[in-house]
């Protein structure tokens, strides 16, 4: 079965260790998550995530109320972490969560690889909806950063 993958990137200013303290806080998701989908922590086993934190979300997808399991299936203190899905409307989604330090500031990036279930029709339906929904998540969430976090001039 064909994995999709969306990358984004992006520099902030900031010192590492605050840049990534904020991302380890599941409550900080909702300040980077656009409103449209009504999404919300609602329980997570660790206050800061680490390897093996489950959290459980709460979203809306058009009509849809979903519920989103995942799990913290790598962790590197100050370097990266990923969520895995464990249950939710993809058939996979593996999203990284990569830091590292770069002149005056710190690079985020996100790398997601996802697969929708359905087959033939899973794909159909990410080339016409889920692919466009994703990326305008994405460029909120990286709107937000942005506005979180001063930028850095290229």
């Amino acid at each position: 079965m064909r994995h999709h993958r969306l990358e984004r990137a992006q520099v902030v200013a900031g010192e590492l260790a605050d840049v990534f303290a904020f991302f380890r806080d599941p409550s900080n998701l909702e300040a980077i998550t656009p409103p449209w989908l009504r999404f919300e922590v609602r329980s997570s086993t660790s206050v800061r995530v680490r390897q093996g934190t489950k959290i459980t979300y709460g979203l809306r997808w058009q009509i849809f109320p979903l519920t989103w399991k995942s799990r913290i299936a790598e962790y590197e203190e100050g370097r990266l972490f990923a969520d895995e899905m464990l249950s939710g409307p993809y058939e996979r989604w593996y999203h990284r969560h990569l830091f590292s330090e770069v002149s005056g500031g710190v690079k985020v990036t996100d790398i997601v690889e996802y697969r929708l279930p359905f087959g033939p029709l899973g794909r159909l339906v990410h080339f016409a909806t889920v692919r466009g929904q994703l990326e305008a998540i994405f460029d909120y969430r990286r709107d937000a950063i942005a506005r979180l976090f001063a930028p850095l001039d290229s």
